[in-house]
């Protein structure tokens, strides 16, 4: 990758973050929100990707280590 493109992927991440953490501010600075809300919706959206990562494993049939294994 050319080292332009990277740093342009580097500013452009870098101050999308920013940016989210400016509104997330002003949202929660506005509403006067007890702090345990604001945890909620992070811990929500970490536990809805792993639950989503277990069912994967438990149910994807072509992925299934086992079936490889010698007896």
């Amino acid at each position: 990758m050319p080292l332009d493109k990277f740093v342009l992927i580097l500013v452009a991440v870098i101050a999308a973050a920013g940016l989210t953490v400016w509104i997330g501010t002003l949202v929660a600075a506005s509403l006067q929100m007890p702090a345990g809300w604001l945890v909620l919706i992070p811990a929500a959206l970490i536990a809805y990707v792993v639950w989503r990562v277990i069912a994967d494993r438990i149910g994807n049939s072509e992925d299934d280590h086992y079936d490889r294994i010698e007896k």
